[in-house]
């Protein structure tokens, strides 16, 4: 269980990497807000909390026993980068350059660029199954490393996510944690509208993933639901429900932001919203 300073530390941490989301989107004119404010909570959880990354990266001597994590939704750029810019892999001065000509912070990760991107991605439905590939190395080579593959559930109705799941629970990768982004919108609108994934958590079970839900935005349970994760014997699938454009009152369970920019004036109405959470 987390401590009272940590929990508020915590939350202070993802307000900031919201505020950064919203930024960059803007002065970029372009990018993903929605899907990435909904997985603030959660990856400043998982960053701070959760994996083993060394500060210094490759430079490190305990480089290869890293944890890997997989931004399979590679739309929700503005997220990893901010995390990683938070995480100190690189100068917050630099998140302004984010989709511009020349960047390192392009519109979606590319590995080689900046620290802590460890494949590209942005091709929907193929983070799982290179999460898998690095899952299956890293238990060969009895390196006790994990891998975090952080997918959207509209993502899920790509057939190669499926694949995974079914290669995950036969290869016995207890080292792979999947945690999906639930907050049922996608560009087209509704996820049960376009193709139903419900109910989802029973549809995992008979993968023989070992399978836990939370609420995304609650730091305790995102917490305790990745330390359980690491405990299991099987692959565990984290569903995180969660308020696309969370904390942003426009955006919001609002489909239409899943991948337009603020103007100046809704910058100013977000900024002052996530300034009053």
């Amino acid at each position: 269980m987390l401590t009272s300073d940590e929990l508020f530390k915590l939350q202070e941490h993802a307000r900031r990497v919201r505020k950064n989301i919203v930024k960059m989107v803007h002065n970029a004119k372009s990018g993903h807000p929605g899907g990435s404010l909904s997985g603030a909570d959660i990856l400043t959880v998982l960053y701070e909390k959760i994996m083993n990354i060394p500060q210094d990266w490759e430079k490190s001597s305990d480089f290869s026993k890293r944890d890997r994590f997989i931004l399979s939704k590679g739309h929700a750029s503005p997220l990893i980068y901010s995390i990683l810019s938070e995480h100190g892999f690189f100068p917050s001065e630099e998140l302004m350059s984010f989709r511009k000509f020349g960047s390192k912070l392009q519109g979606h990760p590319a590995k080689g660029y900046i620290k802590g991107i460890e494949t590209s991605t942005g091709s929907l439905g193929q983070g799982l199954s290179i999460g898998c590939g690095i899952a299956l190395g890293l238990k060969l080579d009895n390196n006790p490393a994990y891998v975090y593959v952080y997918t959207g559930d509209g993502e899920l109705q790509e057939g190669s996510c499926w694949e995974a799941f079914m290669e995950a629970s036969h290869r016995n990768l207890s080292n792979l944690v999947a945690i999906i982004d639930r907050n049922r919108l996608q560009i087209d609108g509704n996820t049960e509208k376009v193709m139903g994934l419900d109910n989802l958590h029973d549809k995992l079970k008979s993968f023989n993933w070992d399978v836990i839900e939370i609420n995304g935005h609650d730091i305790n349970q995102i917490y305790d639901a990745l330390i359980t994760a690491k405990k299991s014997t099987k692959p565990t699938a984290i569903i995180a429900n969660t308020v696309k454009g969370k904390g942003v009152s426009f955006m919001e369970n609002n489909a239409s932001w899943h991948g337009k920019a603020p103007n100046d004036e809704e910058l100013s109405i977000a900024l002052k919203d996530l300034s009053e959470v």
